[in-house]
């Protein structure tokens, strides 16, 4: 979406060609945050930064994982590409406060500033349009169909405490019954989907066409020349275009491909957290003729823990564990023997990694709260204020036991495992120290703890009060990492490292410019972006 609108405010007349009935892909699921550093926006917030300091912070991550003239067009690329937007559609966006980036204790890393996200967006806006806009996944919405984020969460748990929360509260749910009355959700979009609803309108307002549930048949080629044309295919017809400057691939990876995603990612397809459509045929098209799959990533895909639950229209509910629950006091995450492997607070990605290096024995594994905790942060699917819990208990996405040993076996797990993991856990707590994994060492973990728990770190607190509840974590893939080998100037390459004219890749269906790795909040949206506008820029350049 954003090499189409890149590409129309240049001039060009462009399509924009969706396999699925949605436009918005696993974006429109996502928070909708995108790492870029340096943007005006930054200043706003008070954050100074530098393109050396973002270099040597993504050099210690990424090392030679990938292309350093990659990095450097993104840097490039990024600010530019903000303001652009900015200045020539109805995307918005602001820094936020402070969301410091994964690996804070790197030299380099920042606080704030380099996160952005968008604001909020009035779905009506789209008219007829807002049913092509991909819905958000249920389990992030409330009552049926309300979005709502981090700051709507704080205000409405605190609104019996604060007369500002109250009036915040007390205006969301009176939007959103206003919108129930025609709209089959709320139309209040916030995180990834108020993203792609901005995108959406800004297209629309540029006439823009869009086609929906038409696939990629195929790349027209002639020899070893530049791409020609492309075949279309919707409801069993084939349609044929016409390429005069570019084709941009942006089809979201092959988390959903039935053979490289098996030997990519080797991990059960159920687990998966991107949305239905990222099947990879458009990188097929490529392959057909002639480009290459990259193979220096650290990892084929970006990972987050996630727990699954079956909805009662028999589908899965899929839901990543970001930093709502498993970083705060008074849990814990161990694997079938009862035993911690992991600093709880990481990064979701590291988190995920490490299950996939621990084993069958950490997959599933196990996050355990106690009362306090579950009222307090929630649990997977339970909402703070423990919102659910005997429903997810009923269905078994919960088990809860009256003691440690209790919910030992429930899990089948060694109670005397459990029962002295959670002793240990509970002298970390204490001390503030947790001498197994450094759990709540780093600004970025501290961040996503509870700074107002009272605890001596706001990572670590006691696991005393039954009852005692746990969940099952599962390895989900939020995007593949592995994709098109491009050029820094997002020209998809062939076998010989020679660009084929008029074939660009962005988004998951491009290499990762961080070869793998997850160094920010939104280092899969802030490249897509950049690498959008330095396509979109380059093909209208050279028609």
């Amino acid at each position: 979406m954003s090499a189409a609108l890149f590409a129309a405010i240049r001039g060009a007349r462009t399509l924009l060609v969706e396999k699925t009935a949605f436009v918005g892909g696993t974006s429109a699921l996502s928070a909708g945050s995108i790492w870029i550093p340096n943007t005006h926006h930054a200043s706003t917030i008070g954050a100074c930064d530098s393109a050396a300091n973002v270099e040597r912070y993504l050099q210690q991550i990424i090392g030679n994982r990938a292309d350093a003239a990659l990095r450097t067009s993104f840097l490039k690329a990024g600010p530019e590409a903000v303001e652009i937007l900015e200045k020539h559609s109805e995307v918005r966006l602001r820094a936020y406060a402070r969301h410091p980036d994964y690996r804070s204790e790197l030299e380099g890393a920042a606080v704030a500033g380099r996160a952005l996200e968008p604001l909020p967006f009035d779905g009506r806006l789209l008219g007829q349009a807002f049913q092509l806009l991909r819905p958000p996944l249920p389990e992030f919405t409330l009552l049926g169909g309300m979005m709502v984020d981090r700051t709507d969460i704080g205000h409405m748990l605190s609104s019996t405490k604060s007369i500002k929360s109250f009036l915040h509260s007390a205006q969301l749910l009176a939007r959103y019954a206003r919108d129930r009355l025609s709209q089959s959700r709320g139309t209040r979009l916030v995180m990834g989907n108020a993203l792609v609803g901005r995108l959406l309108y800004s297209l629309i307002r540029r006439d823009v066409d869009i086609l929906t549930g038409a696939a990629l048949a195929r790349i027209v080629r002639d020899a070893d020349g530049p791409v020609t044309g492309a075949r279309l295919v919707a409801d069993g017809a084939s349609r044929d275009i016409c390429i005069n400057a570019g084709l941009i691939l942006a089809g979201g990876g092959f988390s959903r491909h039935p053979e490289r995603r098996l030997a990519a990612l080797g991990t059960d397809e159920v687990w998966s957290s991107v949305a239905a459509g990222s099947n990879g045929d458009a990188q097929d098209k490529a392959l057909e003729i002639g480009a290459r799959m990259s193979d220096r990533d650290l990892s084929a895909a970006f990972w987050a823990p996630a727990s699954i639950r079956r909805r009662a229209n028999g589908s899965s509910a899929v839901f990543p564990h970001f930093v709502l629950d498993r970083g705060k006091p008074g849990t814990l995450v161990v694997d079938s023997n009862g035993r911690r492997f992991l600093n709880e607070a990481i990064s979701y990605h590291e988190f995920a990694l490490e299950m996939l290096a621990h084993g069958a024995s950490a997959v599933p594994a196990f996050l355990i709260a106690d009362a306090v905790a579950l009222r307090k942060y929630g649990l997977g699917m339970v909402r703070p204020g423990g919102w659910g819990t005997r429903a997810a208990i009923a269905d078994g996405y919960l088990t809860a036991g009256d003691t440690i040993d209790h919910l030992a076996q429930r899990l089948n797990i060694d109670p005397g495992n459990l029962r002295e993991t959670v002793d240990r856990m509970n002298g970390f707590a204490q001390t503030g120290r947790d001498l197994e994994f450094g759990r709540g060492s780093t600004i970025y973990q501290n961040h996503n703890g509870d700074a107002a728990a009272g605890v001596a770190n706001p990572n670590l607190g006691p696991i005393v009060t039954a009852p005692f509840y746990a969940l099952r974590l599962y390895p989900s893939d939020i995007g593949t990492s592995a994709g098109l080998v491009t050029d820094d100037m997002a020209r998809v390459l062939d076998s010989g490292n020679r660009p084929i004219a008029r074939l660009y890749a962005c988004g998951n269906d491009m290499q990762s410019v961080m070869g793998g790795t997850y160094p920010g909040p939104g280092i899969t949206l802030g490249p897509a972006i950049a690498f959008a506008y330095v396509a979109a820029s380059d093909a209208v350049r050279r028609t």
